[in-house]
């Protein structure tokens, strides 16, 4: 695999020297921004955003979308059933939402078997989970903010005809 390909997704960040000197700042600076945004739960981590449908070794990894029906805890609501199903490997994102289910999960991993046995032996188990409906997500095509697999000449604006 790429060696920057590799860094990107395990998380690696610019150093705080070459942030200073992007930003035009001291590195001392950018460490006391860095903190505040920190202490304030502002700043959580890095993601890059990725096209791993070019790179073969990061393509063979699964993404699954899936739904889950909770009960809410007396006392704690959707909260700490929420807070239990985040703490998975597994588990990239959580959310809470609105209509016909409480959550919605977005999860990785191996293969198709390890992302079923993920459903059927951890998050359909635990207590307060009413069912889950699981969605393989097949290809990407727009990835946080940015189109993927477009020439770079038709990823600008919508052409408009009157």
């Amino acid at each position: 695999m790429n060696p920057v390909l590799k860094l990107l997704i395990e998380g690696e960040q610019l150093t705080t020297a070459q942030m200073a000197q992007v930003a035009g700042l001291s590195e001392a600076e950018v460490m006391r921004h860095l903190e505040q945004l920190k202490k304030e739960k502002i700043f959580l981590g890095w993601r890059p955003v990725l096209d791993l449908s070019r790179e073969a070794a990061a393509a063979a990894a699964v993404r699954a979308v899936i739904e889950v029906k909770i009960t809410p805890e007396r006392g704690g609501g959707f909260n700490r059933l929420a807070e239990r199903i985040g703490r998975f490997d597994e588990v990239e994102s959580c959310y809470l939402m609105s209509g016909s289910y409480d959550l919605l999960i977005f999860v990785n991993g191996a293969s198709l078997q390890k992302v079923a046995a993920f459903v059927s032996e951890k998050l359909s188990t635990l207590e307060g989970v009413l069912s889950t409906s699981t969605h393989f997500m097949l290809r990407s095509y727009k990835e946080g903010g940015f189109l993927l697999d477009v020439p770079v000449e038709e990823n600008g604006r919508l052409k408009v005809v009157p």
